[in-house]
């Protein structure tokens, strides 16, 4: 095979891998991403051990946020998603999947919250915030005692 000839056939494989539509990424794309991610990673365990926050329904907020976060770079940076790839469609496809998601979530969310509002024997609705089940367990007890003794 002459030079020409396989310089011809390198042409044309760069060609087809480099026809807009699959997108290319550089060692440096990726050494952001990477950074990135590594960074979204430490930020999490550091809030954590360093006890940053005095609630831990706040600190498992900003974890939240800082995952979402993190889900994106991994979307942009490893798997290529924007508004040009595949004329946008993975994007869609994306957005109506996280739809989906949100909605299944906060649905079964919902439904079992409501059925453990319901579903509690009535006798235990005012106990509710007043400790384990057995500190209640205790309680029901000593109750029933005190009735034993009103009895005649």
């Amino acid at each position: 095979m002459s030079s020409e000839q396989s310089l011809s056939l390198e042409q044309s494989a760069s060609l087809e891998h480099s026809d807009g539509l699959e997108p290319s990424a550089t060692l440096r794309e990726y050494l952001t991403g990477f950074v990135l991610a590594v960074t979204l990673t430490a930020i999490p365990f550091w809030l954590v051990m360093a006890h940053t926050f005095a609630r831990s329904s706040t600190t498992a907020a900003v974890i939240l946020v800082l995952a979402s976060v993190q889900i994106v770079v991994h979307m942009v940076y490893f798997l290529h998603m924007n508004t040009r790839s595949e004329g946008g469609w993975t994007l869609l496809a994306l957005l109506f999947t996280v739809m989906l998601v949100v909605i299944a979530l906060s649905g079964s969310i919902w439904v079992m919250s409501h059925l453990n509002d319901n579903m509690m024997p009535a006798s235990m609705h005012g106990m509710r915030g007043m400790g384990t089940m057995h500190e209640m367990h205790e309680m029901h007890e000593m109750h029933d005692m005190h009735d034993m003794h009103d009895m005649p």
